[in-house]
């Protein structure tokens, strides 16, 4: 289950996002969204815990906690409307 996790303080590294998780079971992978233009964190970042057991607990336990400076949200994460589920395919020549 892939998880999003919002108001993150800038500070903060996916290092120390994914020890966060962890504590709660398996972490797949773990990425903190970056600026491309300064390289600073923008505060948010996501998760993915594939045993959805662990990732609800994790939701539950470390929504609405501070880290850092700030409160951070932690929900399920839900794709964005038109975003292709999967890399579109290269169209074959012929």
């Amino acid at each position: 289950m892939k998880l999003i996790i919002r108001n993150l303080d800038r500070s903060t590294t996916e290092e120390e996002l994914k020890a966060l998780f962890q504590k709660y079971g398996t972490v797949q992978s773990c990425d903190l969204v970056s600026d491309k233009v300064t390289g600073g964190s923008k505060g948010f970042g996501f998760v993915e815990i594939p045993h959805p057991g662990e990732a609800k607990a994790a939701m539950k336990s470390l929504n609405n906690t501070t880290v850092g400076e700030s409160t951070i949200r932690v929900k399920k994460a839900v794709k964005k409307e038109g975003s292709p589920p999967n890399p579109p395919s290269q169209p074959n020549g012929g």
